[in-house]
């Protein structure tokens, strides 16, 4: 099939990097409000919607994934005093809403983001109650942009009592005790910063409730590094307060404590913990006087410590759980009171994804008892109640387990069911196994598979998904995608490549900057290891990722384009030669590198996919899909991208751009992100073989 695409022009832009010469010949995609880039978009549009016309199974995913999705969702409760705070989405609604249970057992709701915003185009970004559960402030933003503004509300009567307060973006809130205060964080303002930095320059700042925000004390960040993150903790009994800094997304941070007893809250003074040290490190105040500290320090895969207050240096920590070489430490959860005869720790870790718990003494950490969980799945929490005590919550899933909140009490030892999600689902049945497979170099790599049969019984239409970035892990969780394409006949496999969290710290730092082509290589290997195990063929091979996920498979699409037959990139970086240039770019050159740099520009340079399109390669089918409004990865990546690859092909399978508007890089309303879904299932099924 002979396809006519869009016209798009190759003008001669080239940039001067370092001495190389590197063509940018679709730079006027960049800028969305031209009125060429709106004319080309508008006709890629026209494109997709004659393609989407061949895709025989899209209805049909639309309402698999509906069906899946039709438990709705229910979050870890929250206690503060009295009253219990949660999230709960109803089967059908389009998003989650903010509940409160008072004392009595009586449940109302704070915040449904459909009625602030009906049109479904506000989210609810965050939400943190006071101490004392009578006050809330909550982020809220607007079609996808994730520009939080923040406001403060009365728990009691739900009015809204302080805000609107803007330039919020990623900021943790930290209450202090008596529910007046809090320290947060916050970008300057954009009319003082040159255009480039706006966005950046982040403070930590204290708000008194009601007061105007253009009065907060700056307590902390100025003039430090303009890409800086913060985050800001005060202890649940109000004592100490602990701000930690990172350079953008680097995987170490300074961290520094104040002790609000002996300091004011708006000028307070911060000791070290740790500052230049190659290390993420966080502090748990316990009620006992210690602090339990959390870090990798000489250890990637992570250990627990604990110190006294004032013996904040690493020469005094002593270790509770010292480093397990097979598994990541993730989280520690105190569990004390009255009712038991000594403190214990509940510790969770992962060994190559799956979770684990473990009951600890807190005196020596030494193992009580191991805890047994649901299934071979993932956890997230626990939490505790501020006030202490012998019960935590922690929510459960795996691959076909909708998310589960359970409660661990110290006393007797049991894991109970706590809340599940308000609806329910028919889960297919499908078979899940982790594998493990030889990457380039002979690195173990581990690969999940989500499959109608245990073993292969004939190729089947796969979809291969991978990440492998800034240390996040791949684990098992319920997915309607994945399980709606496994019930369709297909394979879905989760490859855990390195540059993610799965096998600790140093695995991450083996995919990043100079690294990161092991992160492509990994990938490929999963390909031929799914072909050459009988479980696909090239011909029916799909691969899929989003975000850093979509550099993935952009690298993969332009180094082993024989390797599969059918592409989707969402949201995706490609330009790395320019991807500082635009969003949050300047935050991950400590991940990817700088291209301002001569050696890390060639980092770079060698496996741009935007660069690395060659003329007269036969593409496989390929979807990139953009947000109009994501300010974490600008839509121009795609979008010149896509441009690059129709120009190049020599082959009939198409190369797509699908984009939509007033939507972002995260959280969207169910109805938008099912019919995502479904055009990416479509689109897969249409070129891996599988039959509607």
């Amino acid at each position: 099939m002979t396809r006519t695409y869009p016209a798009a022009e190759r003008t001669d832009v080239v940039d001067d990097m370092h001495g190389h010469k590197v063509l940018d010949p679709y730079r006027w995609l960049e800028d969305a409000d031209d009125a060429r880039t709106q004319g080309w978009g508008e006709q890629q549009s026209a494109l997709l919607e004659h393609e989407r016309e061949s895709w025989s199974t899209r209805d049909t995913f639309a309402e698999s994934v509906q069906a899946l999705l039709g438990a709705g969702a229910v979050s870890l409760p929250v206690h503060r005093g009295a009253r219990v705070f949660f999230t709960q989405r109803q089967p059908g609604q389009q998003f989650g809403v903010l509940f409160v249970r008072e004392a009595d057992g009586f449940e109302r709701v704070l915040i449904d983001p459909m009625e602030l915003d009906p049109t479904g185009s506000t989210t609810l970004d965050a939400w943190q109650p006071s101490k004392e559960g009578e006050r809330l402030a909550y982020q809220v933003s607007e079609g996808g942009t994730e520009e939080s503004v923040l406001y403060v509300m009365d728990v009691t009567t739900g009015e809204v009592i302080d805000g609107p307060i803007d330039r919020c973006r990623y900021s943790p809130v930290a209450w202090i005790p008596g529910g007046e205060r809090f320290y947060y964080v916050r970008s300057l303002p954009p009319e003082v910063l040159p255009e480039s930095e706006r966005g950046f320059h982040r403070r930590v700042f204290l708000h008194t409730v009601g007061a105007d925000a253009v009065g907060d004390a700056n307590v902390f960040g100025a003039g430090m590094t303009m890409t800086n993150y913060y985050g800001v903790e005060v202890s649940r009994d109000g004592r100490w307060l602990q701000v930690s800094a990172a350079e953008g997304t680097e995987p170490r941070n300074d961290l520094w404590v104040a002790d609000l007893t002996t300091t004011s809250a708006d000028r307070p003074a911060f000791q070290h913990v740790q500052v230049d040290v190659d290390a993420q490190t966080s502090l748990t105040f316990g009620r006992d006087g210690r602090v339990l500290v959390s870090t990798d320090l000489e250890a990637p895969r992570g250990r627990l410590a604990v110190t006294e207050p004032g013996q904040w240096g690493s020469s005094q920590w002593v270790d509770l759980v010292s480093e397990d070489p097979e598994a990541v430490l993730e989280s520690v959860a105190i569990l004390d009171g009255s009712n038991l005869d000594e403190d214990l720790l509940l510790v969770t870790t992962t060994a190559h994804g799956v979770a684990t718990m473990t009951l600890r003494r807190a005196t020596d950490g030494t193992v009580v008892t191991e805890v047994e969980l649901p299934g071979a799945g993932t956890v997230a929490g626990p939490i505790e109640q501020p006030t202490g005590g012998p019960v935590v919550w922690f929510a459960y899933t795996d691959h076909t387990q909708v998310p589960t909140i359970y409660s661990f009490d110290a006393r007797t030892r049991q894991v109970e069911l706590y809340a599940t999600p308000p609806g329910s689902v028919d889960v297919p049945d499908v078979h899940s196994q982790l594998v493990t497979y030889e990457s380039a170099d002979g690195t173990t790599v581990r690969l999940f598979i989500v499959s109608p049969t245990e073993t292969p019984d004939r190729p089947r239409p796969t979809v291969l998904y991978g990440y492998g970035g800034f240390g996040i892990p791949m684990q098992p969780g319920f997915s309607a995608a994945i399980l709606s394409w496994v019930a369709a006949g297909g394979v879905w496999a989760v490859a855990c490549l390195r540059g993610g969290g799965d096998e600790g710290e140093q695995w991450h730092r083996d995919g990043m900057l100079d690294k990161k082509q092991n992160v492509f290589d990994d990938f490929h290997a999963a390909a031929r290891y799914l072909s050459a195990e009988g479980w696909t063929t090239p011909q029916q091979l799909g691969i899929y990722g989003g975000s850093n996920g979509g550099l993935l498979v952009g690298a993969a699409l332009t180094q082993e384009p024989e390797l599969f037959n059918a592409v989707v990139c969402v949201a995706p970086l490609l330009d790395m030669i320019r991807y500082t240039t635009s969003e949050l770019g300047p935050t991950w050159t400590v991940e990817y590198g700088d291209p301002e740099d001569p050696e890390q520009f060639g980092w770079l340079h060698a496996y741009s996919p935007y660069h690395r399109v060659v003329d007269g390669t036969d593409y496989p089918a390929t979807m990139f899909a953009v947000f109009d409004n994501d300010t974490r990865t600008d839509p121009m990546h795609g979008r010149k991208m896509c441009a690059a690859v129709q120009s190049a092909t020599s082959g009939s399978r198409p190369i797509l751009l699908r984009s939509e508007g007033n939507v972002g890089h995260g959280a969207r309303k169910l109805d938008a992100a099912v019919e995502e879904t479904a055009d990416t299932l479509a689109f897969l099924a249409h070129w891996t073989g599988m039959e509607g």
